[in-house]
């Protein structure tokens, strides 16, 4: 293959990804673009500069997407009310394709011929962020040295690391009783000790939320306004969608909402076990499907709920930038212009109930609804002829029956 000159890193700053730049130099011996990501993982990307430069990076580009993350990622996400295996609110998956994008861009700005991500050969990620950087750029040459290294195990990396003066912090030195992915959605737990599906997860574990045992004795209620499908307004407040996801996750995990423990199915063939905490998009999720219950009519939302499987796994399996999400997309979208009101909701020790929606927009009639006297608004003799008709074909199969018995 033709050598490489110039490879884009996602660089988060972290040992893992420190080691692959300096293995990147060492191997390809090419030019590195280091690029780090603020999706909200609440950490000071400023310090991954300081170590890209002192290991002799001249470009490196920090971007704060957190706005265009929400906006444009995970709000058209929960628009499809998109769960993976009915649960999973796909806090990892959808960050994936942002990155890959912005990876794509940057290698475009800088005449860059190479990608490169930090992602194991036995996870979802390379498949999830590769698919984004060949569906943007179909001839970008991608490096994925977990699939080329034989740095197999965490003694050998730590060694490398010593070898080619990369700082461990102590912390580090042991090993890390599981892997955690961290953004603006969500927090996300893997590996180790989590392993055996059958062992409770250690509460100290836990970063964005309390446990329901120890959330307040008080209930909170909260008021989600939503325009087109879209939460904009938090108790009349208008938010922008990263403020307005974080103020749902501060409250979310004060309450003790929005933990999982699931043991789910990888693309790549193999079963997992992941523990999620994802406080903000649990409410998110209840109020979007109480808004919808009020202004979709029965079967758009029928349709949508048959098609939000199929749309949280191509998000899942890394389809974002697919013919077929962008399809979807734009059918879920079209069902949203009447999806604008306000709901309540009550959050109270790790549950979240509707207890109010309304809307200008409303399906729902009182007047029709009504068990009172309905002054003509519903003949409930029509009633009727509509059971009859919906059971002529099952009336006819009964009779052919009787008449071969």
């Amino acid at each position: 293959m033709n050598p490489v000159r110039k490879v884009v890193l996602a660089y988060s700053g972290g040992l893992d990804t420190s080691i692959i730049l300096r293995w990147l130099q060492e191997n390809y011996q090419c030019e590195i673009v280091a690029f780090s990501a603020d999706l909200g993982q609440g950490e000071e990307l400023e310090e991954a500069r300081l170590k890209a430069e002192k290991m002799g990076v001249k470009e490196i580009f920090i971007e704060d997407l957190r706005e265009e993350f929400v906006r444009d990622f995970v709000f058209p996400m929960y628009r499809a009310n998109a769960l993976y295996e009915g649960v999973y609110h796909l806090g990892t998956s959808i960050a994936r394709p942002l990155i890959a994008k912005k990876q794509i861009e940057i290698a475009n700005a800088t005449g860059a011929d190479a990608v490169s991500h930090g992602a194991t050969g036995k996870g979802n990620d390379q498949v999830r962020f590769e698919m984004g950087y060949y569906a943007l750029r179909p001839n970008i040459r991608v490096i994925a040295p977990w699939r080329e290294w034989d740095l197999t195990s965490r003694e050998k990396l730590l060694a490398y690391a010593d070898a080619h003066g990369i700082p461990v912090g102590r912390d580090k030195r042991g090993e890390s009783p599981y892997s955690m992915d961290r953004n603006l959605l969500h927090i996300s737990f893997e590996g180790k000790i989590l392993e055996d599906p059958w062992q409770e997860p250690d509460e100290e574990m836990f970063v964005l939320s309390v446990s329901p045992e120890r959330a307040p004795d008080r209930a909170t209620y909260v008021e989600i306004t939503f325009e087109r499908g879209d939460a904009v307004a938090i108790d009349g407040q208008p938010l922008s969608p990263a403020n307005l996801l974080a103020r749902l996750n501060q409250l979310g995990g004060s309450n003790g909402i929005g933990r999982l423990d699931l043991v789910e199915n990888r693309y790549v063939g193999m079963k997992s076990r992941g523990v999620y905490e994802t406080p903000g998009g649990t409410i998110l999720g209840v109020a979007h499907r109480a808004m919808e219950s009020l202004t979709l009519d029965r079967e758009v939302a029928h349709l949508k709920d048959e098609l939000a499987p199929r749309y949280a796994a191509l998000i899942y399996n890394g389809y974002w930038f697919s013919p077929e999400r962008l399809m979807l997309q734009s059918m879920i979208d079209a069902s949203q212009a009447n999806v604008s009101g306000v709901v309540r909701l009550k959050l109270y020790k790790g549950n979240v109930q509707v207890v109010g929606r309304k809307s200008e927009r409303s399906l729902f009639d009182p007047t029709i609804a009504t068990f009172e006297e309905d002054h003509g608004a519903f003949n409930q003799a029509d009633a009727g002829g509509f059971i009859k008709l919906n059971a002529l074909r099952m009336r006819i199969a009964t009779l052919l029956q009787q008449k071969l018995s």
